[in-house]
């Protein structure tokens, strides 16, 4: 199949945006919880009235500060209450919000905050407001930064206490719904972000649409969503926006590495995450049977979870020796990682990056699904996803209701609907690029089955995808690491990989004069000296410059020195000298192994 489509089932407002759902919610809901916000340890509720109040309070103050309609104001913050409160906020000033990660360089951090022309930050932690101030005087339009942890919100409350409520209804009706609403700036091929931007209607048409397919997951004043990925990455917002939209209740997690307390301290119903949390979920799940002596009883229980979920996709279901295993596994082990899980949940919804068959089966199996699915920060986070009652385990699922995915004629995906970015932000060559045709060219490789779902078989461009689901440019670390002297070529690795590696060949001609100086022999190689530990030492100041330029979720971890360089003859190399990734990955697949081994 070429092209599959479903019919839209939420109604864009033409005149409205995303303020509007603050509003109704404290009309329609005034005293349902629809945030849980973390205060000294405790989970408290904020009820959809209290909510309006914060964001009108915290409105007022960046109108009284002197933002303007349209302008735009950076956001550099880990997960929590005040982001989704600030996102609000921004827009209920008439603002634009622009995300920075929280991980982000100072030169990455210049760059967003001066093509988006920033007028005013704020950043969380005393680290954020240093890397900003760093790079403040290449930023003359910046007027304001505030700190959140230093107090940043209350400012605002103070400084727009004489504002009246009128002001910010006048304000928060000025954005339409083409206008936009945030500008995400995501990973490009050639090295400089994209500032993608994501008008009200791409959130409207993305949320509303994912809430009304995905219904008994978004039940009000029942359900509930644990929000641990960064609210900077679309997918995150996509959690946030999608919520209140319902709306639900919303919590916040800074810190995955405490993951497990929280979830078992607010019990949501419904997860988001990507494929690495649910890798972890089930190493850690498996490692502590291990511990105890209990390895093998957990390998039989997950090999009966995958059965149990295969089966129920045949027509005879599962067997009635299944079905009994199945009982007695429930529970010993299957009740005992719900609990971990939080308790409550029966489902979650992954994307990011592949989440792979057997996991995907596995927590089916414990009763506890996770629905793939699949999107870009152009398509505002999931542009397909499995839906609850109609799952396909190994695709991405069908279409978003409303929208369009064509194949075209070399395999690439294609997209079209109203979720869809506006604009790369100063940037009409590659806003016509990605949009030729009226359509949006992913430059990913898929398929379409007989019943519309997508299956993700490659990728045409460069981005390298981790397991964590960061977007990954080779090229801004590559060219700093390849400016050193000893180095020939760097390729960066990492595709579904838990962190970022890479490959580096040493240049021939400036290694003999670099082995004399260290007092290496003569006659040494690369192969030679692959492992010696000056070499490596030398190497890493290359991969520490190429870091710099990164944020830590980009930057190279570990690297491995090849016995020979790449070269045309190889195979690894164009005429033009353009590495050749795929023949790379290939002829090196034990050395790339090797980075991600032990």
């Amino acid at each position: 199949m070429r092209e599959f489509s479903l019919p839209a089932l939420y109604e864009v407002p033409a005149d409205g945006n995303l303020t509007d759902i603050v509003r109704r919610n404290a009309a329609q809901h005034p005293d349902v919880a629809v945030i849980g916000r973390k205060v000294d340890g405790t989970w408290q509720d904020v009820t959809a009235k209290a909510f309006l109040a914060d964001v009108r309070a915290t409105a007022k103050g960046l109108i009284a500060a002197g933002v303007r309609p349209g302008d735009r104001v950076g956001l550099m913050s880990r997960t929590r209450y005040e982001w989704t409160l600030l996102d609000f906020a921004i827009w209920s000033a008439g603002a634009v919000t622009v995300p920075v990660y929280e991980t982000s360089s100072p030169e990455q951090i210049q760059w967003i905050l001066g093509d988006s022309g920033a007028v005013a930050c704020v950043v969380e932690l005393d680290a954020h407001a240093a890397a900003v101030e760093s790079v403040r005087d290449r930023l003359p339009g910046l007027a304001h930064v505030w700190q959140i942890d230093k107090g940043g919100v209350e400012e605002l409350h103070r400084t727009g206490a004489e504002v009246p409520d009128a002001t910010v209804d006048e304000r928060s009706a000025v954005a339409k719904a083409d206008d936009p609403a945030t500008i995400v700036y995501t990973s490009g091929t050639t090295g400089r972000p994209k500032g993608c931007v994501l008008t009200h209607r791409s959130f409207f048409a993305e949320c509303g649409n994912v809430v009304e397919r995905l219904k008994p997951l978004f039940r009000t004043g029942e359900c509930s969503v644990l929000l641990f990925l960064p609210v900077a990455h679309v997918f995150g917002r996509l959690v946030e926006v999608a919520a209140l939209m319902a709306p639900i209740k919303l919590g916040h997690a800074p810190d995955i590495k405490h993951l497990t307390d929280e979830l078992a301290a607010f019990r949501p119903t419904l997860i988001l995450g990507v494929p690495r949390v649910f890798e972890k979920v089930y190493n850690s799940a498996r490692a502590r049977a291990q511990a105890d002596g209990k390895g093998k009883i957990f390998d039989k229980a997950a090999d009966t979870a995958i059965a149990y979920s295969r089966a129920l996709d045949t027509p005879s279901g599962p067997s009635f020796g299944l079905r009994i295993k199945y009982k007695v596994f429930d529970k010993l082990v299957f009740s005992k990682l719900r609990a971990v899980l939080g308790g409550r949940g029966e489902y979650a919804i992954s994307g990011g990056a592949p989440l792979g068959e057997r996991l995907g089966h596995f927590f089916r199996g414990i009763g506890f699904t996770v629905l793939e699915g699949y999107g870009l920060t152009e398509s505002c986070a999931a542009t397909a996803f499995n839906p609850w009652d109609r799952q396909k385990i190994g695709t991405v699922g069908q279409p978003l209701p409303g929208s369009v995915v064509r194949i075209a004629d070399d395999g690439e995906v294609l997209l079209h609907g109203e979720h869809l970015f506006k604009e790369y932000w100063n940037n009409e060559g590659a806003t016509q690029e990605a949009l030729a045709d009226g359509w949006f060219h992913t430059g990913d490789i898929g398929t379409l089955d007989e019943d519309g779902y997508l299956r993700i078989t490659g990728r045409k461009k460069e981005i390298i995808v981790t397991a964590g689901g960061k977007n990954v440019a080779p090229a801004v670390i590559e060219d700093r690491i390849r400016a050193h002297a000893l180095v020939a070529e760097c390729m960066v690795v990492g595709d579904g990989r838990p962190f970022v590696g890479a490959l580096v060949t040493v240049d021939d001609e400036f290694l003999g004069r670099w082995a004399s100086e260290h007092g290496k022999p003569a006659d040494s190689t690369a192969a030679s000296l692959r492992d010696d530990p000056d070499l490596l030492a030398a190497i890493q100041s290359a991969v520490d410059d190429g870091n710099a330029a990164v944020s830590k979720a980009e930057s190279v971890r570990k690297f491995r020195v090849l016995a020979s360089q790449f070269t045309e003859e190889s195979g690894h190399l164009t005429p033009s000298l353009k590495l050749k990734r795929n023949v790379v990955a290939k002829d090196y697949a034990d050395e790339i192994e090797a980075i991600y081994r032990g």
